[in-house]
């Protein structure tokens, strides 16, 4: 219980101490208009409050995402705590503010259109093409599992389901944002919290055994934790998805100073619901041989629900139905909207003008949820496996994008380079050994994954003596004039 509550209070001191060095080191700037102004239009570009855009940002980041990977996490045992603090803290909260206030920055513009400009346009085509592929298995995915739910609670067939979903998922993506999305999904993110807060209480309550910190592997299956539990915790330790998001909400920011609280703050928000949830994971089942027992039979949804109804008696089961149900609902929804933007962003470059207005938004909707919705009629299982790499894969470009806009500001770069060579490292060893890759051996993989990561330090290296050697060129003109 100790490693527990320390770790809640390292998040919480991560948002207040670490989480202003980096704001300091990207460095605000209140007088400059946001572009919620500059840009405004009543539908995408439109001020709104710091604390309704941070409960919308913790919604379309989080969703079902640190409920059931950290609960898959927690067959590792009390390890996942520290990757959930460490990741959360270093990289996870650093990149979500990084690609808020980058988009900010560049005039509320999409993820992939950031990578292009600071990492090449080779690196922006594969990341437009990466980016729009998660989201429709997003989409996909966080469609089929509650259209399952409902298919239970329901007299309604599962393809209907779909339809529902779907239908729901178009409106609110061609809505303006103050429509749906700001007026509901500040509730939704709440409950989302009081879900967390509640189980964390309940686990105090009912006196819990929460194990403390071990460094041993505790996998009923003895999957190796690297780098494993590091693409399997990834909402609430680090997420790719939320560089997707994060734009949709530096379009509403009425300054610079509200993207800690909206991008930093969401995160380490997202990283305490994640702690709590593979806390209750590994206390109630007694370890994690009777986690993974209920797993196979119910799956995360499953215990969620146990444990919901358990601490929390019929009024958890009705939050774990809402949790289970409406928060993938929440997510898929603005994975369709950031995909839109994404597509608009790569029309408008391609024809060097703003050419996509109003009118053209369902049809820049149409290419990503026709294939989401082909997908979501398939075992939604089977799509999450590839949810995860993407995602990761997704995560690291931009911490990369994060560095060599620090760098090429003459700033810190360190605090998005060291995380981007840690994630280089886990996405690279991943892919070879993960059961969706190539499925070698453990051995040849680490290899395998040492060599790619090797050559993307020498990369990073070569940048760096370019850069300084590019400064001490301008330096020696100055003073040479």
């Amino acid at each position: 219980m100790v490693t527990f509550v320390a770790s809640i209070l390292l998040l919480l001191i991560g948002y207040f101490v670490y989480g202003k060095v980096v704001e300091r080191i990207f460095g605000v700037n209140d007088q400059q208009p946001t572009p919620a102004y500059a840009k405004q239009d009543g539908f995408d570009y439109m001020p709104m409050s710091w604390w309704k855009a941070s409960l919308i940002q913790l919604l379309n980041i989080a969703g079902t995402g640190p409920i059931f990977g950290a609960i898959l996490g927690a067959l590792y045992g009390p390890v996942a705590f520290i990757w959930i603090v460490i990741g959360c803290i270093f990289a996870g909260a650093v990149h979500d503010y990084m690609s808020g206030m980058l988009s900010l920055r560049h005039g509320g513009t999409q993820f992939p259109s950031l990578v292009g400009k600071y990492l090449g346009k080779y690196a922006r085509a594969f990341i437009t093409l990466l980016s729009i592929l998660l989201m429709i298995l997003v989409a996909a995915a966080f469609t089929a599992a509650p259209a399952q739910l409902m298919t239970q609670i329901t007299p309604l067939n599962f393809v209907t389901c779909i339809l529902v979903v779907f239908a729901y998922f178009l409106l609110a993506t061609v809505l303006p944002i103050n429509k749906i999305i700001g007026k509901i999904y500040p509730i939704f993110g709440a409950i989302l919290i009081f879900m967390a807060v509640s189980i964390g209480i309940g686990i105090f309550f009912f006196d819990y055994s929460v194990p403390n910190l071990t460094l041993s592997n505790l996998h009923p299956g003895q999957l190796p934790i690297w780098p494993l539990l590091m693409v399997t915790i990834s909402c609430g330790a680090i997420s790719g998805f939320h560089s997707t998001q994060s734009p949709i909400l530096a379009r509403t920011l009425k300054k610079e100073s509200e993207g800690r609280k909206v991008f930093y703050g969401a995160m380490i928000g997202e990283g305490i619901i994640a702690l709590v949830w593979a806390a209750a994971g590994m206390a109630f089942y007694n370890g994690t041989n009777g986690l993974q027992a209920v797993l196979n039979s119910g799956g995360p949804a499953g215990v969620v629900n146990e444990i919901s109804v358990a601490t929390l008696g019929s009024f958890g089961g009705v939050l774990a139905i809402l949790g289970v149900m409406i928060l993938p609902i929440t997510t898929g929804d603005t994975a369709l909207r950031s995909s839109r933007m994404m597509l608009a962003d790569l029309i408008n470059q391609i024809a060097k003008k703003d050419i996509m207005g109003k009118k053209s938004l369902i049809l820049l909707v149409i290419p990503v949820a026709l294939p989401a919705f082909c997908l979501s009629l398939i075992d939604y299982t089977f799509l999450w496996r590839y949810v995860g790499w993407s995602n990761q894969v997704v995560a690291t470009f931009m911490l990369w994008t994060g560095a060599m806009y620090l760098l090429k500001h003459n700033k810190f770069h360190w605090i998005c380079s060291i995380p981007a060579l840690f994630m280089t490292a886990v996405v690279s060893t991943y892919i070879f050994y993960a059961p969706e890759g190539f499925q070698l051996d453990y051995s040849i993989s680490m290899i395998l994954g040492t060599i790619i990561w090797a050559i993307v330090l020498s990369w990073f290296i070569y940048t760096l003596i370019q850069h300084h050697t590019k400064n001490k060129q301008k330096l020696a003109k100055t003073i040479a004039s």
